[in-house]
């Protein structure tokens, strides 16, 4: 099963000729989650051939311009483009307020229903579920209400060895207990072990997404042992005070969560323009944990 994220923004505020603001799509079996939406989202989609239809579930971080500002021209492209499945938008409360009166004015025809889901910003909870992944909001510590979120695959079921099924004279019944891990008997009552009747199942994937935010242990419970952490690094150590002041981390504090968070792999981004050569962040990085990367417009991550 597909299980990848796609990077459309990797700027912090102020967008270059080669970065936008904050986006990602993830996706998991061609269903899409955007995550965030800066302006020139939708080009960086269309950029990147995803199917706009396939996009029902949008979650926002936190209300600062550089993760919001292109989510009307996404709902009005969604207008023009006839869609009619509702969109779920989760996010705080604050935006619905924000932009249900722009939507009644610039959008006011839409064969859609935008349906907002507002984040508790104070403690992790789960605010999705299908039949593939959760996804679970956690707060984040930023000068606004701020939420990162955790996508996990679920656990799915073993497979039944081919062979097992001849030589036990397996039944569908038989093949539901199993796959249930119930114990099962052969024809003389001997209990079989589980390793002769099943292939286990790969382990569930997850993905993190923490931006924007300062320095946080707190979130280091729920992220735990994640195998694709996506971290802000908006600033390098020389501007820690910087960093500070303005509540984001430096690669090197992002650096630090992964590894108490026992991550298989970082990747930096939300860079301040102020970097022309981004080796700083990485290398600083990568003395506290080697498994980081940057992040780069258009770039797709398996996890």
């Amino acid at each position: 099963m597909t299980f990848s994220v796609t990077i459309l923004g990797s700027n912090s505020a102020l967008p270059t000729t080669k970065r936008y603001p904050t986006a990602q799509v993830l996706n998991v079996s061609e269903r899409f989650f955007l995550i965030d939406c800066g302006e020139g989202t939708q080009l960086q989609l269309r950029s990147n051939k995803i199917k706009f239809s396939r996009i029902n579930n949008i979650f926002i971080s936190h209300l600062h311009g550089d993760h919001v500002f292109g989510l009307i021209g996404l709902i009005s492209t969604f207008g023009l483009l006839g869609r009619t499945n509702d969109l779920h938008i989760y996010a705080h409360r604050d935006l619905e307020k924000i932009l249900q009166p722009q939507i009644d004015y610039f959008c006011n025809d839409l064969r859609f229903t935008p349906v907002f889901h507002h984040l508790n910003t104070k403690e992790p909870k789960q605010i999705f579920e299908d039949k593939n992944i959760t996804v679970t909001s956690f707060p984040l510590k930023h000068r606004v209400p701020t939420c990162g979120f955790l996508f996990r695959e679920k656990q799915k079921e073993p497979n039944i060895r081919k062979e097992a099924i001849s030589r036990f004279n397996l039944g569908i019944a038989d093949i539901v207990k199993i796959k249930k891990e119930e114990p099962f008997f052969d024809e003389t009552g001997l209990l079989v072990p589980p390793e002769e009747l099943i292939i286990p199942p790969p382990a569930p994937r997850s993905y993190a997404f923490c931006s924007d935010t300062g320095y946080n242990p707190a979130m280091i419970p729920v992220i735990k042992d994640v195998d694709l952490l996506y971290h802000e690094a908006t600033f390098a150590e020389e501007h820690t005070d910087l960093a500070k002041k303005t509540t984001h981390s430096t690669a090197r504090q992002a650096a630090m969560i992964a590894k108490m968070a026992n991550a298989k792999k970082l990747i930096l981004g939300h860079f301040s323009s102020r970097y022309d050569d981004l080796s700083i962040l990485e290398n600083e990085a990568k003395e506290i944990f080697p498994e980081t990367h940057l992040v780069n417009d258009g770039d797709m991550w398996d996890v």
